[in-house]
């Protein structure tokens, strides 16, 4: 319907025919059913006992995970409120790496109890500004709970990796993938101005079905997915000297069209020697720059393969650029631009590259590099599926290992930090007074749906489970008790070896306040023509047809 304005007797068309709107309190109960919706999609997630979706794509894909950001990404959602959660879920994985579901329970929580303040014709500003206030004492609240924890406490940096994987799909094998995860962090830290900083792109990952997920292994050093260039070369060298070259090894065509006139055979003749004796001439000045490997990110002429295959030289052509960085914090090497720079002082070294067969593919692994500031990660399992959400489980401990050791603080896990949060900003909300204060004690039972969901999900009572951690919190003041979903009891985090990193937290706060505030600040939802009247609320992937 076209918005109408009325001057005098005669209609007045502002927006065009056929343009959707809605405004004032239906338009905020559109956008609030539409984000609340997509908390509940991904809610019963959450947690060790959390269960997971399959999800089928319009070409018949499978993918079975727990993973919030995976989820919402899969999903086509329609509804532009609904869209703005799902921007949550990416902004907590892209920022963080974990946390994902919990940041959209909480932003689908926050607008839920901003619909009954909403009801009670409280005005979205009012509830806006207290959720800002309550936002920032919740983030106040978790700095000071804070314990540090520095770069030589495996135990720590374990329990934080063994926490994140806890409620993931690869339970069996959480323990080998948090100690990999441990190493691989370690291993690319750096200081920089007196800062640590951890780059996890440097941590390369593969994924080979085969074998079970107890193969992955941490590999010190990289492995590309590449064969050796020519069959006549080595297959394994040890004590390698690698050359990394960005450059052709092959003569270099003129830029314009040239004619050459050849009368004789002989001519034919030179000129070919003429052309294999230049390409000998670059091969031999790399053999003895004493190099034994070779990675180049161009092409190499079948006849320089032939003399450094007879040299005794491994090599790999058309590497990617990206690999070539990594193999050169990995060995030492300096990636050259032109085979007459090449000299002994840029080669680097490892204790051995080989050729490894798995399955139908053939990976080229440098192996045992010294100190070594790229490493590679090759994850096995039964299957694809298996292999998928191994990665997906990898991916987040390798970023709460990262972030507990570039920030050094860690904070319980199993709800603990929600319920003194929810405690504090109770007694917050009643010195700040006024109409804010419903706004605040609104986030307070809000935070509090974290723990309350890790209870439901476990199949315990949540209203026994919510009564119990709260009389906990508020007879001993200790902020370290949650929820453990193992023995349906409410216990000491730390004694339970369940802690989490202080970034994620402190994300998921900001992120989810941000969204549930730019939500409620809408009163009007004009859709263009040619859209629906009503946007759409997302709906479950529809399973596809086998008849």
């Amino acid at each position: 319907m076209a918005a109408i304005a009325q001057q005098g007797n005669i209609p007045v068309l502002v927006l065009k025919e056929g343009t959707g709107r809605a405004t004032g309190k239906e338009a905020q109960k559109n956008n609030i059913a539409a984000a609340k919706i997509v908390a509940e999609t991904v809610k019963t997630t959450l947690g060790p006992r959390g269960m997971d979706k399959m999800l089928v794509s319009s070409i018949g894909d499978v993918t079975i995970t727990n993973d919030g950001a995976t989820i919402l990404k899969e999903l086509d959602v329609q509804h532009p409120a609904a869209k703005m959660l799902v921007e949550v879920a990416k902004t907590q994985d892209n920022e963080v790496g974990d946390g994902t579901t919990s940041s959209v329970i909480l932003a689908g929580e926050l607008l839920s109890k901003a619909e009954r303040l909403l009801d009670e014709n409280i005005h979205p500003t009012v509830i806006i500004d207290g959720y800002k206030k309550a936002s920032a004492k919740a983030q106040e609240v978790i700095d000071n709970m804070a314990m540090t924890v520095g770069i030589k406490d495996d135990a720590a940096l374990l329990n934080v990796a063994l926490t994140s994987m806890g409620s993931k799909g690869i339970t069996g094998s959480k323990e080998h993938f948090a100690r990999l995860a441990v190493d691989a962090v370690k291993q690319v830290v750096e200081e920089r101005d007196g800062k640590i900083k951890a780059d996890i792109d440097l941590i390369k990952v593969i994924k080979k079905h085969g074998k079970s997920l107890e193969d992955t292994e941490l590999v010190k050093g990289m492995v590309i997915d590449k064969e050796v260039a020519s069959s006549q070369m080595p297959k394994d060298v040890h004590d390698a000297k690698i050359a990394l070259l960005n450059a052709k090894v092959e003569i270099d065509k003129t830029e314009f069209d040239a004619k050459i006139n050849i009368e004789r055979p002989e001519q034919m003749q030179l000129f070919l020697d003429e052309e294999e004796r230049m390409l000998k001439e670059m091969t031999d000045k790399i053999r003895n720059t004493g190099a034994n490997v070779l990675f180049c990110e161009k092409g190499i002429d079948d006849i320089a393969l032939h003399f450094l295959a007879k040299a005794g030289i491994l090599a790999v052509k058309n590497v990617s650029s990206a690999d070539m960085e990594k193999l050169a914090r990995a060995t030492g090497a300096k990636i050259i631009a032109s085979i007459k720079d090449l000299t002994a002082d840029a080669l680097g070294s490892a204790k051995a590259v080989e050729e490894v067969k798995i399955g139908d593919d053939k990976l080229l692994y440098v192996r045992e590099c010294k100190n070594p500031k790229a490493v590679t990660i090759v994850i096995r399992g039964g299957s694809e599926h298996v292999v998928a959400e191994a990665e997906r489980s990898l991916h987040d401990a390798l970023c709460v290992v990262r972030n507990a050791v570039e920030d050094g603080k860690i904070i319980p896990g199993g709800g603990a930090s929600e319920a003194e949060v929810s405690r504090q900003l109770r007694n917050y909300a009643v010195k700040v007074g006024g109409r804010e204060q419903l706004a605040i004690e609104a986030y307070a039972d809000a935070v509090e749906a974290i723990p309350l969901m890790l209870a439901e999900n476990a199949g315990l009572d949540p209203i026994d489970i919510m009564v119990a951690l709260r009389a906990e919190h508020e007879r001993n003041h200790s902020p370290y008790f949650g929820v453990d979903v193992f023995s349906g009891k409410i216990k000491n985090m730390l004694e339970l070896n369940i802690v989490e990193p202080v970034r994620v937290k402190l994300q998921f706060i900001k992120s989810a306040t941000e969204a549930a505030n730019m939500i409620l600040k809408i009163d009007d939802l004009i859709a263009a023509k040619g859209m629906d009247k009503e946007p759409k609320t997302p709906k479950s992937p529809e399973m596809p047809s086998y008849d």
